[in-house]
């Protein structure tokens, strides 16, 4: 079975490959260097959606487990997209062997990204003529958008999350996310996806004479994800054809909570760190006529973002439920549930 880009983007932001709407062929025209160019733009805002999303879920309060209390948490994190992030500028500059439609009278167009609409860009192949490139009389089609872009409710991309917390001496916490490398499809044929994640939250109350006495928890905390992904994307018959995706997110908090009864109200000052690269190999049929060319596509992106989080926790028992909202470049929202032991 084939796989597209959205699929295996879908996959990386785990909401379903069967929203996909377009093959990776779509992208991958021209030449390398317009697919580089079209791929960028066109996945650049789902590496971001997955990298803010590996920097949410980790805390629901400022207070430190006893030694070897534990919590036991998982949460889902819906990644808010903004508006500029549905669409990316195609310049006929930038490009080699194609040209935005109509040609020559367009010289660039606001194309869908993965989130954007399900209408697809036209492209026009040049061919080169005594040294000056003209339109090849063809029209083909680019890679349309997911069409996410749904009134009243948003645009927006859910990320889960499982993670342990343990409890160790000085006020002292070290949460853990993991998910070995798995492989996905019978024999694990269709690739592999793994993650992990280690976080410290530590009591910096304590070093703060008037204040470690006053009744509220105060904390630092630090924590990293990693997650990797394998994909063959046409395993039957191109063989060759496979992407690797790898992502990571660092999130820097001073941390803050207040509890009441069974009520938590915790919030987050501090900043985070994403980075993503993707890179497709193989070969592929980049003028339409069934002859394929090694196309080699590598995206990386880096971003960082202020962020400031607020929410409130529910303790029953054992029992804990918690939401909150972070306000970034990429804000987010996160309910959770867990087990809270000590």
């Amino acid at each position: 079975m084939k796989r597209s880009i959205p699929t295996l983007i879908c996959a990386l932001a785990f909401f379903g490959a069967a929203h996909a709407q377009s093959d990776l062929d779509n992208l991958i025209k021209g030449s390398t260097e317009d697919a580089n160019y079209l791929v960028k733009g066109y996945i650049t805002p789902a590496l971001n959606t997955v990298g803010y999303g590996l920097t949410q879920g980790w805390y629901n309060t400022a207070k430190p487990h006893k030694v070897l209390g534990f919590d036991l948490t998982i949460t889902a994190a819906t990644i808010s997209i903004p508006s500029t992030d549905l669409t990316y500028r195609v310049e006929n500059a930038s490009l080699k062997n194609l040209a935005v439609t109509p040609y020559p009278g367009a010289t660039a167009i606001n194309a869908p990204t993965i989130f954007g609409s399900s209408t697809a860009p036209k492209y026009q192949p040049l061919t080169t003529v005594n040294g000056t490139k003209i339109p090849s009389g063809q029209t083909i089609d680019g890679a349309p958008g997911l069409d996410l872009d749904v009134p009243v409710v948003g645009t927006a991309v859910p990320i889960p999350m499982v993670q342990l917390g343990i409890g160790l001496p000085k006020g002292t916490d070290v949460k853990l996310r993991f998910f070995p490398s798995t492989g996905l499809g019978t024999g694990g044929k269709d690739g592999s996806v793994g993650m992990f994640g280690i976080g410290v939250l530590h009591d910096v109350k304590q070093y703060i004479p008037g204040v470690k006495e006053l009744p509220f928890d105060l904390s630092a905390f630090v924590g990293y994800t990693k997650l990797n992904f394998d994909v063959n994307l046409d395993p039957a018959n191109n063989p060759d054809q496979k992407a690797t995706f790898q992502s990571s997110g660092t999130t820097i908090q001073g941390l803050i909570s207040k509890k009441i009864s069974v009520l938590t109200l915790y919030g987050g000052l501090g900043y985070n760190f994403i980075s993503a690269d993707l890179n497709v190999k193989g070969t592929y049929d980049l003028s339409g006529t069934g002859s394929k060319t090694p196309v080699p596509i590598s995206v990386s992106v880096s971003q960082s973002s202020p962020s400031f989080t607020a929410g409130l926790r529910l303790k029953l028992a054992i029992f804990t439920f918690h939401g909150d909202y972070t306000f970034q470049k990429y804000s987010a929202l996160t309910v959770g549930f867990g087990f809270n032991v000590r």
